[in-house]
């Protein structure tokens, strides 16, 4: 018999929130993290806005923040959601360090393009780039903990090192899917007995010149900079493109007779994990939705769960005009008429798109809608497109009944995943 894998604990950072109960408290409420970017000047930029997280403070969570001074926004956001997650579990201070593990989806961190464009400046020789000087000068101003600390396998070392988790410790980088996948893959862990505890969840930040412009190259970014807050309209027939966000969302995922034995409160099951790829193009998502059908029917089938017992769906929503037409057809593949009497929501159009953090993010709206029993909204939800017809809970959150809840991540690179979460019944 399989061993059930259960969630004790959750916490998050996210443009409309540094707590989990705050995020929801403004997803409900519909309110929007979406603003002008300040984290340098994008006013050249196509798209001069992002959704990002404001004044956080690394204080609250570590006593010792120079520790962790050559640190990016990703990885001190990773430690305050996993701080949030690892108290609210009570996993502390466990017996077996060894059985505790992190496994997360988090990005790299950022790179400093204005020291970067010094060097490139300082390397001209006879109006050509000379690599002789660019080591030279590189050498002499590059910060080495900085450049270490980019690499996207740093947020989980930190964090296994601030709890020590002595488990196994993995990261994977599979774009906007990573943190999804970290979920799925620490279930499996679990599942397979290598341990009885994973951190898992992601981390990001891209809102610095090289992300924004690798997107507007792209064309993947909305530019609606004349209503920021207006921006993200997943399933609208007028959007243009996602919003760029930033954050980091954990959750304690543990055995559940080693749970009950702790006498932990369990926040809901972590039922099916569905992972494939499109093996089409890299930015382009397979046209008939095998990719995403084919998630979405493995993820139901792990769960036992069939295609009418689906509550609601937080969809992965990122308001591009591809996405969201070929998410909509996979749902319908996936799950036939049922389809149609399912709701589905994109938080996106509130908290931007956290990238490799997203799926984690949403994987915690799943389980406060089986806890309250509320679906939150897609805002912004104003034209119907005929190729999204399904029923997207606009603009008001709608109380429900919700046991099963899927949530769906759909990565560049054609990396899908999909995960089932079921109300705790025993």
């Amino acid at each position: 018999m399989r061993r059930r894998v259960v969630v004790t604990g959750m916490g998050c950072v996210t443009p409309i929130g540094k707590t989990v109960e705050e995020v929801w408290k403004a997803l409900q409420a519909g309110a929007s993290g979406i603003d002008y970017i300040t984290h340098f000047d994008a006013s050249n930029f196509p798209t001069k806005f992002a959704a990002e997280v404001k004044n956080f403070d690394l204080g609250l969570y570590v006593p010792d923040t120079e520790r962790f001074s050559a640190t990016g926004r990703n990885i001190r956001y990773a430690i305050g959601a996993a701080t949030q997650a690892v108290q609210q579990a009570g996993v502390n201070d466990l017996k077996d360090p060894t059985r505790f593990g992190v496994y997360l989806g988090a990005g790299e961190g950022q790179q400093d393009f204005y020291l970067f464009m010094r060097l490139i400046a300082l390397s001209q020789r006879n109006g050509s780039f000379d690599m002789e000087q660019f080591t030279k000068y590189g050498l002499q101003y590059l910060n080495a903990k900085e450049e270490m600390e980019q690499e996207p396998n740093m947020p989980a070392g930190h964090l296994a090192s601030l709890f020590n988790a002595q488990g196994p410790n993995l990261n994977c980088l599979t774009a906007c899917a990573a943190s999804s996948q970290a979920i799925g893959e620490a279930t499996e862990i679990i599942r397979q007995g290598e341990a009885d505890v994973m951190l898992s969840g992601g981390a990001h930040s891209m809102i610095h010149p090289f992300g924004v412009t690798g997107f507007n190259l792209l064309t993947a970014l909305s530019t609606n900079n004349a209503d920021p807050r207006g921006a993200s309209r997943p399933f609208d027939k007028d959007r243009d493109g996602f919003v760029l966000g930033e954050g980091a969302a954990m959750l304690v995922l543990e055995e559940l007779e080693h749970a009950k034995r702790r006498g932990a409160n369990i926040l809901g099951e972590v039922a099916g994990y569905g992972s494939t790829a499109d093996a089409f193009r890299i930015t382009d998502i397979h046209p008939e939705g095998r990719g995403a059908t084919a998630c979405i029917k493995l993820a139901l089938k792990d769960a036992g769960v069939n295609t009418d017992q689906i509550d609601y769906i937080n969809a992965h929503g990122t308001s591009t005009s591809v996405n969201d037409k070929i998410e909509t057809l996979a749902i319908k593949q996936a799950l036939g008429e049922y389809a149609y009497k399912t709701p589905v929501s994109s938080t996106k159009s509130m908290m931007g798109h956290l990238i490799a953090a997203a799926g984690s993010a949403e994987a915690i709206v799943c389980l406060l809608a089986m806890r309250d029993g509320i679906l939150p909204p897609t805002m912004n939800y104003t034209t119907p497109d005929p190729d999204c017809d399904l029923d997207y809970v606009p603009n008001k959150l709608r109380e429900a009944k919700v046991e099963r809840t899927l949530s769906n991540s759909f990565g560049f690179g054609g990396q899908n995943v999909s995960l089932v979460f079921t109300a705790f019944k025993g």
